[in-house]
């Protein structure tokens, strides 16, 4: 994780941001998801990320845990194309050794790779990854089935839409989703998997609904404060579900728990 920064603040503008962020509720918010991660179990390793880039907060986005390692990915969004080589130096002391890294003309964000087992990665076609990304992905992992998706365009290039605004596993045979905007071949392939499917409601997926962190095994997750349709059915698929205020962390910067954590095991 990476905690935010006082000279990250100004450049909510130039990337995007929803809203000029509240420097005291935006580290008040941080403080708070980072303990609540630590009640759950979770060990913690704290990034340096790029200064003066809100976006650095979002550490799922720049590179992608693999089997021995990671690789830098190549962000679509020009503001954070230097959090890749940013990240470097924080996986290396973390003992996860840099494999490869993604080159341009290729683009991927993080946010659009799940992985669904040890060997089948999800990669969203999207404004943020493009054909070149997504093959550069299937020649640097030859062990593993890369499968695409075209995402949908819903609000165009300035919205934020990743695969994992749609879709995110708990455990891996539960997944939350908000499937009227899913491929119908990834539903299919789910299907197939025996994956079954939580939905999100229409109303909830604007707030992020679908955007939750499965921990323990998919025994818990942590979700987003104010999405309460979304909390039950969790609940009544027996998920204990914990959750957070994030107006500041993640409404404003439309980056939910996937996106505030990059897992490196």
């Amino acid at each position: 994780m990476r905690p935010p920064a006082p000279e990250d603040v100004d450049s909510w503008g130039r990337l995007g941001w929803r809203a000029a962020p509240d420097l005291k509720i935006l580290e008040r918010e941080h403080e708070a998801f980072r303990a609540l991660l630590i009640d759950a179990g979770a060990e913690l390793v704290e990034a340096r990320g790029e200064p003066g880039n809100l976006d650095s907060l979002y550490v799922y986005d720049p590179a992608l845990i693999v089997r021995g390692g990671a690789i830098l990915l190549r962000p679509g969004k020009e503001g954070r194309l230097g959090e890749p080589e940013a990240l470097r130096p924080d996986l290396e002391a973390a003992d996860i050794p840099i494999l490869a890294r993604l080159e341009p003309p290729a683009t991927a964000e993080g946010g659009d790779t799940v992985w669904l087992d040890q060997t089948t990665l999800l990669v969203g076609r999207s404004y943020r990854t493009n054909d070149a990304g997504i093959e550069m992905l299937r020649g640097l992992l030859p062990g593993a089935e890369v499968l695409a998706f075209d995402l949908p365009h819903v609000r165009g290039r300035g919205e934020v839409m990743h695969l994992r605004s749609l879709l995110n596993p708990v455990s891996p045979q539960l997944a939350l989703a908000f499937s009227p905007l899913l491929p119908a071949r990834l539903v299919e392939l789910l299907e197939r998997r025996g994956i079954r499917l939580i939905e999100v409601p229409e109303e909830e997926f604007a707030t992020m609904g679908p955007n939750v962190l499965g921990l323990n095994g998919g025994r818990r997750a942590v979700a987003l404060a104010g999405n309460p349709v979304t909390r039950r059915r969790l609940e009544q698929a027996g998920v204990d579900v914990l959750v957070y205020d994030g107006d500041e962390i993640s409404r404003k910067g439309d980056g939910g728990p996937t996106c505030l954590t990059l897992p490196l095991v």
